[in-house]
């Protein structure tokens, strides 16, 4: 029973957070459930910033939300291929927010900012050790 009562909290959180975003939408970023069938798996859409090297690229992502959340982070995963510090070769991103660092005021909007954020500023020492972060 407790577990129902998470996800369905879990679920009226993302459901608000869906009509928040549609009815103010964000110029660099979309997101959304996959299906109808399941608010627990999502797609993101990042537009790279005007005045960047990222200008005008489209990096899509997917969000896998448990059913604890907000209390636990989602999984955010590039599907695009990213060379970044902060991005592992199978497209996890590597940043506190996502782990010990993750709140449950952040929302799924103020999360893919704060990804386009670190995508223009590479956080080093959170970074994987993988190649990009080694140049």
């Amino acid at each position: 029973m407790e577990t129902e009562t998470m996800q369905s909290r879990a679920r009226k959180i993302l459901e608000r957070e869906l009509r928040d975003i549609n009815e103010n939408p964000s110029t660099h970023i979309s997101f959304g459930p996959l299906s109808d069938d399941n608010m627990f798996q999502w797609q993101g859409i990042i537009i790279g910033p005007v005045d960047t090297p990222l200008e005008g690229v489209l990096f899509h992502l997917s969000i896998y939300f448990p059913i604890d959340y907000p209390f636990k982070p989602p999984t955010v995963k590039f599907l695009t291929k990213v060379y970044h510090p902060n991005v592992d070769e199978d497209g996890t991103i590597d940043i506190n927010i996502l782990g010990e660092e993750w709140s449950p005021a952040l929302t799924t909007e103020k999360l893919l900012l704060s990804i386009i954020s670190i995508l223009m500023n590479p956080i080093l020492e959170e970074g994987n050790q993988n190649q990009v972060s080694n140049l």
